[in-house]
C-alpha cells in the first residue's frame, strides 16, 4: 500500500498534505525519512511516523456522522446526497456503509463503516442493541397511548412492535423514545398507529455510541479507540 494512501485511510492527512509533508522529511517508515509519499509500505508490519506522531494501522475505518435533513442514508442515490457524499474525496472512495439507516428527514446519528462483520452483529435482531431517538409529535400522548406503544404496537401491516421505552416531556408532545429494533419508519408507523403524527427526529444514541454534540450537522469523525472497543462487544 503507498503511504499516501495509508496515511488517508487512517484519516490523519489527504494525499496532498502527505506529499508535502514527505517532501519536508515529515513521514519515516521504520525510522527513515522518505521523500515521496508514493513509497510502498506493509501497514501491517512497517512502523509509519507522521509529523512526529506514530501512525497505528487499522484495518477498519469507523465514521460517526451527525446527519442532516434531506440526506439519505445509502451508499448513493440518483437523487438525493447520501451520508457518502458528506465525506472528503479520500474516504468516499474506501467501501464505506451506514450501519443501518436513517429516513431521508430523520437527523442524527449514523455510524459509517467498512466492518461487515460488526455491522451485521449490530444489526442482528438477536443482539438487540438499543437506539434512542428524540420525538416530536402533532398532538400530545395521552398515558394510554405511551402505555400501548411501550408494550408493542400494531403497525398497518400487522407487524406488532417490539416493546419500547417513552420518556415524555411535560408538553406531552415530545421526549425520548428507545427501540431495540429497527423496521421501516418505524417510530412515523408507531405514532400513526395512535393516530398521531412524528413531526421531528433525531437518533441521539446507538448501541454505546452517543450523538457528539460538538458536530455540527453534516459533520463527522473517526471513532475513537474507546467506542470502537465498546462496539465490539456486541457479539
Amino acid at each position: 500500500m503507498r503511504i499516501d494512501k495509508f496515511l488517508s485511510n487512517m484519516g490523519v492527512a489527504t494525499r496532498t498534505e502527505s506529499s508535502r509533508a514527505a517532501r519536508q522529511g515529515g513521514i519515516l517508515v521504520n525510522g527513515v525519512a522518505v521523500k515521496k509519499a508514493d513509497v510502498h509500505i506493509d501497514p501491517e508490519k512497517d512502523i509509519i511516523t507522521y509529523c512526529g506522531r506514530k501512525i497505528e494501522y487499522r484495518k477498519y475505518t469507523y465514521i460517526l456522522m451527525n446527519k442532516p435533513d434531506g440526506v439519505v442514508s445509502a451508499t448513493e442515490d440518483g437523487r438525493d446526497r447520501t451520508v457518502i457524499d458528506l465525506l472528503p474525496e479520500e474516504l468516499q472512495k474506501l467501501n464505506l456503509f451506514p450501519c443501518g439507516r436513517l429516513d431521508k428527514h430523520t437527523l442524527g446519528l449514523v455510524m459509517l463503516t467498512d466492518d461487515g462483520d460488526l455491522a451485521h452483529r449490530l444489526l442482528s435482531p438477536k443482539h438487540h442493541v438499543k437506539k434512542k431517538y428524540r420525538f416530536e409529535s402533532k398532538f400530545p400522548l395521552s398515558d394510554d397511548e405511551i402505555e400501548y406503544l411501550e408494550k408493542g404496537a400494531t403497525l398497518e401491516d400487522g407487524y406488532v412492535t417490539k416493546p419500547s421505552r417513552i420518556e415524555l416531556f411535560e408538553d406531552k408532545r415530545s421526549g425520548y423514545i428507545t427501540l431495540t429494533e429497527g423496521k421501516y419508519h418505524q417510530i412515523k408507523r408507531m405514532l400513526e398507529s395512535v393516530n398521531n403524527k412524528i413531526t421531528y427526529l433525531e437518533r441521539i444514541t446507538f448501541g454505546p455510541l452517543a450523538l457528539d454534540e460538538k458536530l455540527a450537522r453534516g459533520e463527522w469523525r473517526f471513532l475513537t479507540q474507546n467506542e470502537i472497543d465498546e462496539l465490539e462487544k456486541h457479539k
